[in-house]
């Protein structure tokens, strides 16, 4: 019996009119529909201005910052190599249970 396979969460801290976020959320979107990992994003500002500052106490000088499962993976831009490296022990379960057991 194979295991579930589990989603990777990746989240990409923004702000409003950040055209590095921009294009870190365009390639993040091509790569989600590639290896199946979960997208989504969060605008510091707005974290802030709703109660939460943390965010943007922390990440906010090198925006945009990717987190891999809620742990900060790169930051200025998507390190393809790094995220490709990490998630390819997830991609590789998810084809093999595609494909069903071997006989």
């Amino acid at each position: 019996m194979t295991q579930p396979t589990t989603r990777r969460r990746v989240e990409l801290l923004t702000r409003e009119g950040c055209t590095l976020c921009a294009r870190a959320h365009a390639r993040l979107a091509e790569l989600a529909g590639e290896l199946g990992f979960e997208l989504s994003a969060t605008d510091v500002d707005a974290a802030a201005s709703a109660g939460n500052p943390g965010l943007r106490a922390e990440f906010g000088d090198r925006l945009p910052v990717i987190l891999l499962d809620g742990r900060e993976h790169s930051y200025w831009d998507v390190d393809e190599p790094r995220l490709r490296a990490d998630l390819a022990p997830l991609t590789t379960r998810a084809r093999e249970a595609r494909r069903g057991p071997v006989t």
